[in-house]
């Protein structure tokens, strides 16, 4: 049976909790520009001395500042965001010393010790990941019902006939909550949904079609024909593929736009920073985060999500985020962009969303 980890809340009665000073914030006074000393948040959970009590920053986002609300409580912020009379957190320590503590271990389980030298200690494509799999497996069978499952989608999936059905079975099954992607996903799988293919290969047999450099044009041509992806599913009797099953089962899904995009779909941000708005939004309550080959979107929302989820009940909870890919770099890449708390699998996402369906879906 699948448990959470327990969070332990470090123990605020020490001599240096007891003997820190509040913490200090200083005014906003340029939209978007924080204070010279302001202090950098992280993925994992803060804590703010104020008015001699230590409070929990109770969402958290990399690379952001912590701005003190009327009510005490502290907000996390993008600098573009930020308004003139602001107050925002200022201090570059972590230890309590100036009044902020960050939390790293509150997860942390006993380690096994080990020796000093031994092989295979990182993540590749040699690595076993059978025991990942089963974790993964007990995971979304308890997220499906108690928590919010996000995936973070690369194109891959549009080019491949069970991919396709795999992931479509499970938005069906409730496996699927919100999904992240680009124009490329959607766009080349409406195409195999309309066509037959992908970029004009065709999606089970791999085989170029005549002229098929044109269908994914012709796709796009015709969603904006009908002004919207629902209205072109209805009128053209779309009836698979991973867009068509999130319409259907009211899962949403946001499109963040590229310079390279074509068309574009109607619904795709061309606006990066309204695309991370609305990433953002969803990943605010997200508790589990599964990224499938995109680099660059992975790492996006790698910079958007915490370590830790506060729950309606006040509980912190452990976010559990994966990263799977075929190249160990996209991997490796995660980890060194500070998204230390991700989970490496090097394998075709493909396999991986077939394997994850057949174990799932019964």
């Amino acid at each position: 049976m699948f448990s959470l980890k327990k969070y332990h809340a470090p123990d605020f009665s020490g001599e240096r909790f007891v003997n820190a000073p509040d913490a200090k914030f200083e005014e906003v006074t340029t939209d978007g520009v924080a204070p010279m000393a302001y202090h950098a948040m992280s993925i994992y959970p803060e804590y703010m001395k104020i008015d001699g009590k230590w409070t929990l920053a109770e969402e958290s986002r990399m690379d952001c500042v912590a701005v003190l609300n009327e009510d005490k409580s502290i907000s996390v912020k993008e600098f573009r965001l930020l308004k003139k009379g602001e107050h925002v957190l200022v201090g570059r320590t972590e230890d309590a010393s100036e009044g902020i503590f960050l939390h790293a271990d509150g997860f942390s389980e006993e380690k096994v010790q080990e020796e000093a030298f031994s092989f295979r200690r990182n993540r590749s494509r040699e690595t076993a990941y059978s025991q990942d799999y089963q974790e993964l497996y007990d995971l979304l069978n308890y997220e499906k019902d108690h928590g919010k499952i996000v995936w973070v989608m690369g194109p891959a999936f549009a080019f491949d006939h069970d991919a396709r059905n795999a992931m479509s079975s499970l938005i069906e099954h409730g496996y699927v909550h919100a999904v992240l992607a680009g124009n490329a996903l959607a766009t080349h799988d409406l195409e195999a949904a309309y066509l037959g293919t992908a970029l004009g290969q065709d999606v089970y047999m791999h085989i170029s079609q005549p002229n098929g450099h044109y269908n994914h044009l012709d796709t796009i041509n015709r969603v904006k024909h009908y002004g919207s992806v629902k209205a072109f599913i209805e009128n053209e009797k779309i009836d698979n593929g991973v867009i068509y099953n999130c319409e259907k089962y009211g899962v949403p899904y946001i499109l963040g736009g590229s310079i390279r995009d074509d068309g574009p779909l109607p619904c795709v941000y061309g606006d990066v920073y309204k695309a991370q708005d609305a990433m953002r939004n969803e990943l605010r309550t997200a508790t589990t985060v599964i990224c499938l080959a995109t680099m660059l979107h992975t790492i996006a929302t790698g910079n958007m999500t915490p370590s830790y989820r506060v729950t309606k009940d006040g509980e912190v909870r452990q976010v559990y985020f994966y990263c799977v890919d075929v190249s160990e770099f996209t991997v490796n890449k995660l980890s060194d962009r500070g998204s230390l708390s991700s989970r490496g699998i090097v394998t075709n996402v493909q396999d991986f969303a077939v394997l994850l369906e057949k174990a799932l879906v019964k």
